[in-house]
């Protein structure tokens, strides 16, 4: 319905129709779902969006679901196809820690792929501070960014058939920790104790968009789980 490029080369929202009442918006990077997630939470607060509509972030995309009607649906693709993409604001969203034992499996291959020793990679780590941007993959996995650029990392050649619950993972530009037993290829530097995923909980993801995160170096006797 919309798109292009706009001030300084950056993409214009795409925005396409998803059943009667939902939309789509595609945007070019992963701060500019977040400056968008952001404005249409403000939308939200303001009167201006369906209280009940689902904000539902990914990678690269925003899927705006539960509209009331036609109307609201198509002012809100107007509005969307004119949103400029912009820097995100810095996070004020709560702040979760996280308390991380890094003795990851692959943390030494992690740390000659930044040109330091194991323990200066495990620092760096530690001081970044962590959003959320979105959850997928598995109930309660959570994609972290806040990694500088230059320290993202390919995921592992050979995935692992099994990664245990608790794992403090890297792929790319993202940090995630597994909450559950899973098969992965992300590289694992740490681990956890703390519960991602309770379903007796509520909500039961301790995770959700626009969470604040920090890793808390800790110490620990390793377990067969890593929970």
């Amino acid at each position: 319905m919309s798109g292009g490029r706009g001030p300084e080369g950056l993409r214009r929202t795409v925005v396409r129709p998803m059943g009667a009442r939902a939309l789509l918006a595609e945007v070019g990077t992963d701060e500019q779902v977040a400056a968008l997630l952001g404005d249409l939470m403000q939308r939200q607060h303001d009167g201006l969006l369906t209280d009940g509509a689902e904000l539902v972030p990914a990678a690269r995309t925003v899927l705006i679901d539960g509209l009331a009607d036609a109307r609201e649906r198509a002012g809100l693709a107007t509005w969307l196809g004119a949103w400029t993409p912009h820097a995100a604001e810095a996070g004020t969203g709560p702040l979760v820690e996280i308390p991380t034992v890094y003795d990851g499996e692959d943390l030494a291959e992690v740390a000659r792929l930044w040109g330091v020793p194991p323990d200066e990679a495990a620092r760096r780590h530690a001081d970044c501070l962590f959003r959320v941007a979105f959850c997928g993959f598995a109930p309660g996995f959570a994609y972290l960014t806040g990694l500088p650029d230059e320290l993202a990392v390919p995921r592992r050649a050979t995935p692992r058939t099994r990664v245990p619950a608790g794992s403090v993972a890297l792929a790319g530009p993202y940090t995630g920790v597994y909450p559950s037993p899973s098969p992965g290829g992300w590289q694992l530097i740490g681990r956890t104790t703390l519960r991602l995923w309770d379903a007796d909980r509520t909500p039961a993801a301790l995770l959700s968009p626009g969470t604040r995160v920090r890793f808390v170096p800790a110490t620990g006797a390793r377990n067969g789980e890593g929970s």
